[in-house]
């Protein structure tokens, strides 16, 4: 093998860039982004009241353990959809479900 074939086409961010863009995953690990910092964009209140977060066709679906914070968050829907678009710094989802 030569020294060319070798090195990658360019920086290790670029190849995975393209990798995920290829494989059409790139949606999938910024959902994933989103579920792990859970906490960082809601806050420690609603994170430790939530059973469960997750993505599915830009829904966002939420699990809560307190019937009094799902209430309170139905009447938050527009602000939960606000900081998780702004965490990801494009429109991630469109709608929220709480349960």
């Amino acid at each position: 093998m030569s020294e060319q074939e070798k090195k990658p086409d360019g920086p290790m961010k670029d190849l995975v860039d393209r990798f995920l863009r290829a494989y059409r995953l790139e949606g999938k690990m910024e959902e994933m982004n989103i579920i792990n910092n859970w906490e960082e964009i809601m806050g420690k209140a609603i994170a430790n009241r939530t059973k469960s977060v997750r993505i599915h066709e830009k829904v966002l679906y939420i699990d809560m353990d307190s019937s009094v914070m799902r209430e309170e968050l139905q009447q938050s829907k527009s602000l939960i959809l606000l900081r998780v678009n702004e965490y990801a710094g494009k429109e991630i989802i469109m709608n929220v479900w709480l349960g």
